[in-house]
Formats: C-alpha cells, structure tokens, sequence
C-alpha cells in the first residue's frame, strides 16, 4: 500500500506541474527498439497535444542498446536496423550522456532488454548501476525517473535465458550466469513483473505497467495482435504503450482522448481501455 501511495504522489506532482501552461515539461525517454517501434515517443507527443501540450518529449534510443550501453559505448556507424559501437574511452562522452546533460529533464523514462533484469547478477551489478549512473547525470534534482516495465517474448516452454560471465563482469567465478527456467508465458510475465519491481524498489523509480497490460491483451483480447516480431510491439502494441505513458504523464485517461492515429476505431478504444 505504501508502494503504491507513493507511485500515486509522486504521480500527481507531474500532473500537477504540467497544469500550468507556461511551464515546460521535458520528458526523455532512454532505451532501444522496444521503445522506439512504431514511433511510440511521437505517438505519446501527439497524445499529450491534444490534452497538455506544454509536455515536451524527446527520446535518446538505439537498436539493440542496453541502458548500460548507453553510457558506456561510443556509436561509431548506424543504418535504419542497427548500430556499431566500440567501448568509450576516458574522455569521451557518449549521446546519450549529451542528451542527458542537454536539458534539466522533468522525467527520464529508462528501458532496457527484458533478459537484462532476468538474470540477477546482470541486474545487479550492470542494469542498477546504469541506472545510479543515469541519475547521477541529470542536473534536475526533482527529475522523476520511470521505469519501463516490458513483456515477454514469444517463445517456447520450458525457457531459460543465459550470460557468459565476461558479459557482465569478469570477477563472476562461474561461466555464466542465468535466469531461472520458465514454464509458461505466465510465468516468466511474472518474472519480469517481479524484476522490475526490484530494479524499481532498489533505485526509488516509478515502475510502468506496460508488461501487465500486453499479457491482459493477449489472454482477454486474442483477436489483436501486439507483436511485429519475437519481442517487437507492432503499431497496436506501440500505440497500448503510449496510452500507459499518456496516463502516467498527464493523469488522464487514455479512452477519453479523441486521437486514434492510424488504428481503427474500434481496436483503439480496446487499447485505451486496457491501458488504464
């Protein structure tokens, strides 16, 4: 309960402050693919125009990037699918740390890959201090940070997923490093749930429902599919993930917004539901 008062206060703080049209509300969004599909940020940016236009939103987001990567990897060449990097060195800065240090952001919404929170000691020394670091960098003290809380992928049962040690830090004696076996979408849904929740606790963010929503989707609404790929959202999933950050942002309801971008009426108003 105090978990959730706390999500609630922090919540309305946002909306308070963008009630005041002449202040800008500067939102970045800090992640990969699962992000930028579909153009969701844009997607969010057209849904808050229509009700608070002062809320202004960016997106610092490469293929493939982990939020470690994100600090830690100078882009070296990109195409439309995908990017090449190599490890900064001590004097450079990466765009995502220029981005951050680009405005005094009033929420920075981070997402990394699903299996980066999966496997515990990825989560612990690599995704949680990414996230310190990221906080770090940001020169708004009242910054409120949100984490995206992301769904599960489309695989077959029984699945485990794997690191080798070097990957996440070499001291780690064993040769690997794993999450635990999962049974059933079920199952590994409430993994993620479970780890991010973690990643929320330890770093004092608020976490999305977004990984919620999907599963809800796809058990009460199988008619629509939310994914382009293995893990991807198509234009049904990114537009669910807009509502949820719509109504995080703003504390409005998503089914109340006129904008259905290119979805057909029906099926938008079944996302603009699910999302709340």
């Amino acid at each position: 309960m105090k978990n959730i008062l706390l999500i609630v206060a922090i919540l309305n703080t946002i909306y308070c402050k963008s009630q005041k049209k002449s202040d800008e509300i500067n939102v970045l969004f800090i992640g990969n693919s699962l992000t930028y599909f579909h153009d969701m940020p844009q997607t969010v940016q057209k849904m808050v125009n229509e009700t608070d236009p002062n809320i202004k939103i960016e997106q610092s987001t490469f293929p493939g990037q982990s939020l470690s990567g994100h600090l830690s990897e100078i882009i070296t060449s990109r195409t439309e699918n995908g990017i090449n990097t190599r490890k900064k060195e001590v004097g450079e800065i990466t765009e995502t740390e220029k981005k951050i240090k680009e405005k005094k952001w009033d929420v920075i919404i981070l997402q990394t890959g699903t299996v980066d929170i999966l496997i515990p000691e990825n989560r612990e020394l690599k995704v949680n201090k990414a996230i310190d670091d990221i906080k770090n960098l940001a020169s708004n003290p009242e910054c409120k940070f949100i984490f995206f809380n992301a769904w599960a992928s489309k695989s077959e049962y029984p699945q485990q997923y794997c690191y080798p040690n070097y990957f996440i830090d070499e001291s780690i004696k064993k040769d690997k490093c794993c999450s635990t076996v999962f049974k059933s979408l079920e199952d590994e849904m409430k993994a993620i749930n479970e780890s991010s929740q973690l990643v929320a606790k330890e770093n004092n963010l608020i976490k999305s429902d977004n990984g919620t929503k999907f599963f809800e989707v796809l058990t009460k609404h199988p008619e629509i599919e939310l994914y382009e790929d293995e893990i991807h959202p198509n234009k049904y999933g990114s537009f669910l993930n807009a509502c949820v950050f719509y109504q995080i942002l703003t504390g409005k309801k998503a089914s109340n917004l006129k904008y259905n971008g290119d979805i057909d009426i029906k099926t938008a108003e079944i996302l603009k539901r699910a999302a709340e």
